[in-house]
């Protein structure tokens, strides 16, 4: 769906260019570029697709050989293993390009790059992947369990990344605050109350990290936020509500203006 919307607005911003007889290169470069990732991305579900497909039949497979008790469950488990790892690789590989659609997909500049890969080396509580601009926190060094008050440990790694985004080069971007959980329910009653689902737990915990941004001098015009809940997990949960820490997390999107 934001495929989807990207594509109307940029169809609309081309009709209106070439109707008066401007159409700019960096137009034309955009669309030939989210055209051609998109059908990249096509492919990639129709892969995804016949292994899904290859995968049933083997699963099927597996249920008659353990009926008949046949010797080749091992090899029946080992194909079915590497089948689920490829599609969980093309999952992940699938939502890293519709993340670059839906950021423009360019590298940051080298001189703000460098100021977020040294603030990332400086805090072990934050990541960096400079290819797509991103700075990851650990939501359990955030936040308490269940909790969407920033814990005051973590104010002062937001202070800087803070100043980094209010230096010349930063405040050419945007910045998108998106919020993570792992699978694990929210059980407890006063959690539930005013978190119902992870996927509020998520958004609550955005909008708590965007508040102190703002207060830290960040112009609120350049900031938004989402929530993902459990549902854009980065690494398999444990089996019954396991979680995992890898999934608590949030992310920080340092996107092209107007994005």
């Amino acid at each position: 769906m934001r495929t989807l919307k990207l594509s109307a607005i940029l169809l609309l911003c081309v009709a209106f260019l070439l109707a008066s007889g401007c159409e700019s290169q960096l137009i034309r470069d955009l669309r030939i570029r989210n055209d051609t990732q998109q059908k990249e991305i096509d492919q990639l579900r129709a892969e995804k697709g016949a292994l899904e497909l290859e995968l049933g039949k083997l699963q099927r497979q597996l249920e008659g050989a353990q009926n008949l008790g046949n010797l080749d469950l091992d090899t029946l488990k080992e194909q079915i293993a590497a089948l689920n790892e490829n599609i969980r690789k093309k999952d992940a590989l699938i939502a890293s390009m519709q993340d670059r659609l839906r950021t423009g997909g360019a590298a940051l500049p080298v001189e703000l790059s460098t100021l977020l890969e040294e603030f990332a080396k400086s805090s072990d509580m934050v990541t960096y992947d400079a290819e797509r601009g991103i700075v990851k926190f650990k939501s359990d060094l955030l936040f308490d369990k269940g909790s969407d008050q920033v814990a005051s440990t973590a104010s002062s790694a937001i202070n800087s990344l803070c100043g980094i985004l209010n230096t010349e080069k930063g405040k050419e971007f945007d910045v998108l605050i998106a919020g993570h959980t792992d699978n694990i329910p929210i059980q407890k009653p006063a959690t539930l109350a005013k978190h119902p689902t992870n996927w509020h737990l998520s958004v609550h915990r955005a909008i708590s990290v965007l508040n102190m941004m703002r207060s830290d001098g960040i112009d609120p015009d350049r900031m938004s936020v989402r929530g993902f809940g459990e549902y854009r997990p980065v690494a398999e949960n444990a089996p019954n509500n396991g979680g995992n820490e890898l999934n608590r997390r949030v992310e920080i999107y340092i996107i092209a203006k107007g994005t």
